[in-house]
């Protein structure tokens, strides 16, 4: 799958090229072909070595029905709230079993919320496509129980205590449990898509499946490693969150019975909206708040994680600046938060972070533009450009 943060540009231009040496930036490294969708929202850019002289824009398209108080997540979460209250009701079916604990451990953090935007994806590409069998109420469900097996087991790797503003499952049952519960919903889920009775389906999961657990440990061999580049960054957020969102919204076409280009804008779609997600979740943890976040800032620095903000902050600061996020990284330490936010800030790393996320969206929103024109498929456009303004 290509991408990079080049987003629609005309012409390959250095984005993220660092400034000494010569490392590869990551529009080299991940090449974009420029869409055929000549009437797609337009980003507008200043092509410089520098990531920071990035100025998008994302702007509505003039086929783009929706009001303007139907122009926000809520209005799609809407769109789908019946198809996802079909889906709860499967969750809570397929959730049950003889051990207790393990539905006890379960239901504490499926009922903690959530923004449940991978399930939420694979609906709206089903219903963009036209698919409206049983399997997309499953199949919903299924990444559901993927992507909260994979928060109990990054839970316990990463100690957190704190996650969607209380305690996390490792925090109130243990790490054992929190483990063995994570794979009970792995275990479940397989079960779950052998339903479908599709090796499209199963293939799809399964290659998710593994490559979401390298991932993991690709960020687990990244931590404290203050030498991490944007290439290593791009395939950790790649792997870890992007492919559930990818391979969410290419189940969509598989069960649609959707051509293989249609498919592929379907999975392109999904690898750049969770990519943007990524990088702006990491946006909060130098510029969010933690009671509508629900969970503890500084949380990536204390872990080691040298995220977009921190790489970019390290490229663009003073030798000082740079030594000093340098020292953060390496040591885990967060005494020095509030200098590392004010460096991340006065250097301009937060707003080049966010413009990569821009790019992504854009992406995203030149990928939605391939499908059927329908509520759906406009909701998918509102989705990724509403992405840029989450608080949570």
């Amino acid at each position: 799958m290509n991408g990079s943060f080049q987003g629609l540009i005309p012409k390959e231009p250095k984005i993220l090229a660092r400034s000494r040496g010569q490392k590869q930036s990551l529009s080299q490294v991940f090449p974009l072909q420029a869409s055929a969708t000549s009437w797609a929202v337009p980003i507008i850019v200043s092509v410089s070595a520098h990531f920071s002289d990035l100025s998008p824009r994302l702007r509505p398209q003039p086929d783009f029905h929706l009001s303007a108080s139907e122009n926000s997540t809520a209005a799609v979460l809407a769109l789908v709230a019946p198809d996802m209250a079909e889906v709860d009701r499967v969750i809570a079916q397929r959730l049950d079993s003889g051990v207790p604990l393990v539905g006890e451990v379960a239901k504490y953090i499926i009922s903690a919320g959530g923004k449940r935007l991978r399930p939420v994806l694979l609906l709206l590409t089903c219903g963009a496509l036209g698919y409206t069998g049983a399997q997309r109420h499953n199949l919903a469900a299924v990444v559901e129980f993927i992507h909260t097996a994979t928060l109990l087991h990054d839970d316990v790797v990463d100690e957190s205590t704190l996650r969607r503003g209380r305690p996390t499952a490792n925090e109130s049952f243990g790490n054992p449990a929190s483990v063995l519960v994570g794979d009970f919903l792995y275990s479940r889920a397989f079960q779950m898509m052998v339903d479908a009775d599709s090796m499209r389906v199963m293939q799809t999961l399964a290659d998710a499946t593994n490559v979401i657990a390298e991932g993991e440990v690709l960020q687990l061999m990244n931590m404290h490693d203050a030498s991490l580049d944007e290439e290593g960054y791009l395939r950790v957020i790649r792997s870890k969150t992007a492919k559930l969102f990818e391979a969410s919204a290419r189940l969509g076409a598989i069960l649609a019975g959707s051509p293989a280009a249609i498919e592929t804008a379907c999975a392109d779609f999904g690898q750049a909206l969770g990519t943007a997600f990524q990088v702006i979740d990491d946006v909060l943890d130098y510029d969010g708040n933690a009671a509508e976040m629900g969970k503890n800032l500084g949380d990536d620095l204390r872990e080691g994680k040298a995220t977009l903000p921190l790489i970019l902050a390290m490229q663009k600061g003073t030798s000082e600046q740079s030594q000093t996020v340098r020292e953060a990284i390496e040591t885990g330490s967060v005494d020095r938060l509030s200098e590392i936010v004010a460096i991340v800030r006065e250097t301009g790393a937060l707003e080049a972070t966010r413009n990569a996320a821009a790019t992504e969206a854009q992406r995203a929103i030149d990928a939605a533009l391939q499908l059927p024109d329908n509520a759906h498929r406009q909701a998918m456009v509102v989705l990724a450009s509403q992405l840029l303004n989450r608080r949570t």
